[in-house]
């Protein structure tokens, strides 16, 4: 069924650990500038990695299993709380993955409030004591406008983020 409205039926969330996937990487990566649908990512430059490596401010972040079971957790409660469906989600040691039909045109929303209340819980929990986040200050959001793009996105945010990880330290 395709979406013929204005607001996508779900958003893809991508969030990742600060310091975890600079400019350079060998993974590639997108331009701030030119951060358009079908871009084709930034290559792999050593100078540039290795620029970026010496202008962190703290080390890269990798999240324990407590800290990814608290991050998960506090992603249901926001979505539970603002009334969005969390279709999928995945936490892995250094990026998050959620599927979320949120109903709303701004996907920075979910985003930000899946990012914020993330930290906040770890804050609470003793799993955060840093004064600056654990996340990257921006994020990805896929808009997914038709049940076969949420049921892609459901199905690689379920299944194909590599290995399960174990949930404990």
């Amino acid at each position: 069924m395709w979406n013929d409205t204005d607001t996508p039926l779900a958003y893809l969330i991508t969030f990742r650990t600060y310091g975890t996937w600079l400019h350079g990487d060998p993974r590639g990566s997108v331009s701030r500038h030119k951060n358009t649908y079908g871009s084709a990512k930034l290559r792999h430059e050593r100078n540039w990695l290795e620029t970026n490596t010496s202008r962190l401010k703290d080390e890269p972040v990798i999240l324990t299993g407590t800290q990814r079971q608290c991050v998960k957790r506090s992603n249901r409660e926001t979505c539970e709380i603002r009334k969005w469906d969390l279709l999928a989600v995945s936490i892995r040691t250094n990026h998050g993955h959620a599927v979320v039909a949120a109903g709303i045109k701004l996907p920075g929303t979910v985003l930000n409030a899946l990012k914020a209340n993330a930290t906040r819980a770890l804050r609470e929990q003793g799993l955060w004591t840093l004064n600056h986040s654990p996340w990257v200050d921006k994020g990805s959001t896929r808009y997914l406008w038709n049940e076969n793009s949420v049921g892609n996105a459901c199905a690689y945010v379920e299944y194909e983020q590599g290995d399960v990880l174990p949930d404990f330290d």
